[in-house]
């Protein structure tokens, strides 16, 4: 059996790893009896923590939200995974977050066991830091805007588009997706009856909560697909369809995400939605991915196609 001080430590960290917990399955994990977890669980209160019991059939023991934050217990990858997501958020895309993810980050190294302090060292010596290049955006707004969306609430904000174009927006937010160092709210807009996608980065101001929303159906692919189709082929003013001859998984890693959307054709073959600016750099960029593709549509590409073919084919003909 474990000691009383071990066995409240082997608590919390259930309680934290898992929404709620049965009174039966708690004394099994810590081989006490059901009295032994009730003392187990005054004691956590006495501490701070608002372990919360819910009576009956279906109740149990949950760890609920309290006035501060409370020590949080991770086991080795949880750990590492943390000290790895503040190292990133220190050079990262919000502004403002540096200096705190930095305070966080010397407070996790400082109690690291020995063995985890050397899988970090190993890690930070094998990766190269990019310095941040991209827009940065504020971290209350992207707290104000997380917020309407968890409520469904309104929220009003001045927004200037990719043309610099200024417009007053009154959205209903759905979510927030990250893609490609940018931030991006998928939200319906009532005065285009239909979902919009903005750029965080974007919004001028303070972003203003209003009424509350009923939830709408969201787009069938799911929000990181939508953004990725909107920034990605939507946005441009020529788009295509493209097949490949090579697996998605092999695409996926050539092509980003913010350029086109790939779709599965079978084990060897693709499909890719893109943007441009136009016919010519897109088929192009086509060309530079060095694998066999056909032009489903439109037909301007497959003549531009025809075009470059009959150029470079002339050109080798003239050589020695």
């Amino acid at each position: 059996m474990l000691e009383t001080s071990a066995r409240l430590l082997r608590l919390l960290s259930l309680l934290q790893s898992r929404r709620s917990w049965a009174g039966p399955e708690l004394a099994e994990r810590l081989g006490v009896n059901a009295r032994t977890v009730r003392r187990d669980v005054d004691r956590l209160r006495e501490l701070g923590y608002p372990v919360e019991a819910t009576p009956g059939l279906g109740g149990g023991y949950s760890l609920g939200a309290g006035a501060q934050m409370p020590p949080l217990l991770l086991d080795d990858d949880e750990a590492l995974s943390v000290v790895l997501g503040l190292q990133g958020a220190a050079g990262g895309a919000v502004h403002g977050m540096e200096e705190s993810a930095l305070r966080a980050l010397t407070k996790l190294q400082n109690i690291l066991p020995s063995r985890l302090r050397r899988r970090v060292a190993d890690l930070k010596g094998a990766f190269i830091a990019v310095p941040f290049v991209g827009p940065r955006v504020d971290p209350e707004r992207l707290s104000a805007i997380a917020s309407a969306c968890r409520e469904q609430e309104e929220i009003a904000f001045a927004y200037g588009d990719r043309l610099g174009r200024r417009s007053e927006r009154l959205v209903e937010p759905y979510g927030l997706v990250h893609l490609v160092r940018r931030w991006y709210l998928v939200a319906f807009d009532p005065s285009r009856e239909d979902f919009r996608t903005f750029r965080v980065d974007r919004i001028d101001g303070a972003v203003r909560p209003g009424q509350r929303f009923a939830a709408r159906p969201l787009p069938e692919e799911g929000l990181a697909a939508y953004v990725q189709r909107s920034v990605g082929a939507a946005a441009y003013p020529v788009q295509a369809r493209v097949l490949f001859h090579a697996p998605v998984e092999v695409m996926g890693a050539r092509i980003p995400p913010n350029v086109g959307v790939l779709r599965s054709c079978g084990p060897a073959r693709c499909e890719l939605l893109a943007g441009a600016p136009d016919m010519r750099s897109l088929l192009i960029h086509v060309v530079m991915l060095d694998v066999d593709f056909e032009v489903l549509e439109p037909a301007e590409l497959a003549d531009e196609v025809r075009r470059l073919g009959a150029r470079l084919l002339a050109a080798a003909t003239h050589a020695a």
